[in-house]
């Protein structure tokens, strides 16, 4: 599979930890008790055949019942261990899970937490082939084969440097800030989100950089390059620092909800109950917390 997937012996070698003649030796074995052909060698590039297509399928079902089967076992103990394997973006990982995992691997230490890193669409496409048990994703999500829980909800706000003329206003309405250099993610819902609210723009507007993680983009900022739109949590130690500041924008309310998402027709392993019981349990605490306080 790693050589399909890479097109390459050397890299897939790398990736599992073997050497290329090993690798080499186990595609010809398999070559040999399939009695086809499984891969077509041009140069250093690699292709499937149509008989290794083919033995390519079966291979991700049968991975993802070794996965199962593992799982079901670890199911039969007294307390959650095994595997749970999440998928969540990398400013989500970074950002709203790090505190979730610590309560998780303090309450259930036999658990491997596996961590699928990827963007909303290619987690939804593993959770729905079943080899992820959950994942965290950008709202809204349309699958009726997935059930969806809202568990998080941010607002969307503009990030200026301390030292930026900006920074001392309270709010900034969006035809003001298309005048300034402009920092935007290169791809991702924010990223879908501005080039929405800067279309009656394109032809005035400045993006200075495009850049493809929320750290960088925190940096640039910081640092007076440009100004950018983000989700205010990312932000939160830069504005306790005094590096940045967070404004509200005046002509729209941008958001950014998070859901927990899983097959609602598969019967979640103990893991991964564990895992949903937590994040339902810290979602309802987050609210009755904000009720409180409003």
């Amino acid at each position: 599979m790693e050589v399909a997937k890479l097109g390459n012996f050397s890299r897939a070698g790398q990736k599992v930890f073997r050497s290329q003649s090993a690798v080499s030796a186990q595609i010809r074995q398999l070559e040999i008790e399939y009695g086809e052909k499984l891969l077509d060698r041009a140069g250093k590039s690699v292709r499937l055949t149509p008989a290794g297509s083919v033995l390519f399928d079966y291979a991700k079902q049968m991975l993802v019942l070794r996965d199962e089967s593992l799982r079901a076992v670890a199911d039969q103990g007294a307390t959650p261990r095994g595997i749970l394997a999440i998928g969540a973006n990398e400013a989500t990982c970074l950002y709203v899970l790090p505190d979730v995992f610590a309560e998780y691997s303090r309450l259930y230490p036999s658990v491997q937490i596996n961590i699928y890193r990827n963007f909303s669409r290619k987690i939804l496409e593993r959770v729905e082939e079943g080899s992820l048990d959950v994942g965290i994703v950008t709202l809204p999500v349309k699958s009726p084969s997935l059930k969806v829980q809202l568990i998080y909800r941010d607002r969307l706000m503009l990030m200026v440097s301390a030292d930026s003329p900006l920074a001392k206003l309270d709010s900034v309405p969006i035809a003001k800030l298309a005048e300034q250099g402009l920092i935007f993610p290169k791809t991702g819902f924010t990223r879908q989100v501005l080039d929405k609210i800067f279309r009656p723009y394109q032809a005035t507007m400045r993006v200075v950089m495009e850049l493809p993680s929320v750290g960088m983009i925190k940096g640039f900022v910081a640092a007076g390059i440009g100004v950018s739109i983000i989700s205010a949590s990312f932000a939160a130690p830069e504005v306790r620092s005094g590096e940045v500041k967070l404004l509200e924008l005046e002509d729209v309310d941008l958001w950014r909800e998070l859901g927990l998402v899983y097959r609602a027709d598969r019967t979640l392993p103990r893991a991964a109950t564990a895992f949903v019981e937590l994040i339902q349990s810290r979602t309802r605490l987050r609210s009755k917390t904000k009720a409180m306080q409003g």
